[in-house]
């Protein structure tokens, strides 16, 4: 049985993810140039840009959907799916020397923060199901 909380979670992290999605599809130089830390991962690419924010708004989608029918559990591997592989480039970048561990440690709350939660929400949600 999923609990009020994990609908809850699951609602406010996928509006998140929604809204940033539609922000890199509707915006996607205002985008790069707000967000701390992309413009010094290269040259601004729209399409790139907006390629990730349909991952995002898929990802927000994904996880409007439990959090409004508990029985889709499965979508809520989807958003993590992705989220996690998205937080594993920027782990692997770090580790490759393209990126320093400031920069990984910035990725703690907009990237690895909703990967371990969207995680944690698939698991609970497949174990009860």
């Amino acid at each position: 049985m999923v609990r009020h909380w994990e609908s809850l979670v699951s609602g406010l992290l996928g509006l998140g993810l929604a809204v940033n999605g539609l922000a890199m599809l509707g915006a996607p130089f205002a985008w790069y140039e707000a967000v701390p830390g992309v413009v010094k991962t290269g040259p601004f690419n729209s399409h790139f840009v907006r390629d990730v924010g349909a991952a995002y708004l898929v990802s927000g989608a994904a996880l409007l959907v439990f959090a409004r029918r508990p029985r889709a559990w499965p979508a809520l591997w989807a958003a993590a799916g992705f989220l996690i592989l998205h937080g594993g480039v920027h782990l692997f970048d770090t580790l490759c020397g393209r990126s320093t561990l400031a920069d990984l440690a910035g990725d703690l709350p907009g990237v690895f923060g909703p990967a371990l939660v969207a995680a944690l929400l698939a698991v609970r949600a497949a174990r009860e199901a």
